[in-house]
């Protein structure tokens, strides 16, 4: 299993009338985890698309369990479960700086051709150097 750590500051835009998160926002947040977890692994997404692949979002799921508020720093604990092939699942934690459980997601991403817009199985790169994790 790969896994990797991204800390985000809530900014004061990202927050509603009630001084909450608004609810849309984690969709970045999850966004940002997973560019930045490919980065750390060493293939990161501008490289993908320039290769040609990208990698649109099948399914989202999110459970809310608390709020988080403007200027906590939050952890969004990113899990990669199992060896992706044409599919990419990937599981979220999202915590603040006091520990607490904010809330739980989960997305499956589907790696694509850029150029015909059909799924294509996992770049060789990506799948050589998720591999090591699952040995």
């Amino acid at each position: 299993m790969y896994h990797h750590d991204t800390q985000i500051r809530v900014r004061y835009a990202e927050t509603d009338q009630m001084g909450y998160v608004y609810y849309g926002n984690y969709a970045t947040y999850f966004e940002v985890a997973r560019v930045e977890a490919f980065r750390h692994l060493g293939y990161p997404y501008k490289k993908m698309e320039e290769e040609g692949v990208g990698m649109p979002v099948l399914e989202y799921q999110i459970k809310y369990l608390q709020p988080a508020k403007y200027d906590d720093l939050l952890t969004i604990k990113l899990a990669i479960p199992e060896m992706p092939k044409a599919r990419i699942r990937f599981t979220y934690e999202v915590t603040n700086q006091h520990g607490a459980l904010i809330n739980t997601g989960e997305t499956t991403l589907v790696f694509m051709n850029m150029e015909t817009g059909k799924a294509t199985r996992i770049p060789a790169e990506v799948n050589k150097l998720l591999k090591t994790y699952f040995d």
